[in-house]
């Protein structure tokens, strides 16, 4: 049995599904962290560094002993795919990756309260999207809510429709929380496992 307080430090509904998946209990917190990338900062160093902010920023608010923060980026060719927000700049970035390999950086950051100290990596999935087609895009963008999500396609849903293939090696990174990962982490603070 794990004695230690975990909080999950994000409002993404993926990312707590994810964990409840390792975790039976588990808190939530909302980290409120300001998500502008740094100029010049790469997508995996942005994923990375919002990753550990919100960890921090969650064990500001709760007494906890371990706080779990994630991010994501997303890029195709160098242009940034972040949340759309609304429905003509997902059909945008739809159209953008068409065809394309898009690649999703998921950050995790594992910050102990207690000892203060942090622990990170980042996960690279390459999405390689199927040549879509104008009508596809917007069928798929009217049938499922994207507009909080990187790159505009949901791959634990219908968007896995519009993909020829995910290459990475944790399939729970594309969706927000790299599990395989995490568990590695959790496991060596001291957390049992399944």
């Amino acid at each position: 049995m794990n004695e230690k307080r975990v909080v999950l430090a994000s409002t993404s509904v993926s990312r707590r599904d994810l964990l409840g998946r390792i975790l039976s209990h588990f808190d939530v917190v909302a980290p409120q962290v300001d998500e502008v990338p740094i100029s010049g900062e790469s997508p995996t160093d942005c994923a990375l560094r919002l990753s550990i902010s919100k960890a921090k920023a969650g064990a500001q608010k709760t007494n906890g002993d371990i706080y779990i923060g994630s991010d994501q980026v997303a890029e195709c060719e160098g242009v940034w795919l972040s949340k759309p927000g609304n429905v003509q700049n997902a059909l945008k970035q739809l159209a953008l990756v068409s065809g394309k390999v898009a690649r999703f950086h998921t950050g995790v950051c594992v910050f102990d309260r207690v000892t203060q100290t942090e622990h990170t990596a980042s996960i690279t999935t390459e999405v390689k999207f199927r040549v879509l087609t104008q009508d596809e895009i917007e069928r798929y963008v009217s049938l499922e809510d994207v507009l909080a999500c990187s790159g505009s396609a949901k791959s634990e849903g219908l968007g896995i429709t519009l993909l020829e293939s995910i290459t990475g090696p944790d399939p729970t990174a594309l969706i927000g929380l790299p599990l395989i990962t995490l568990s590695s982490m959790l496991r060596r603070l001291g957390m049992s496992l399944p």
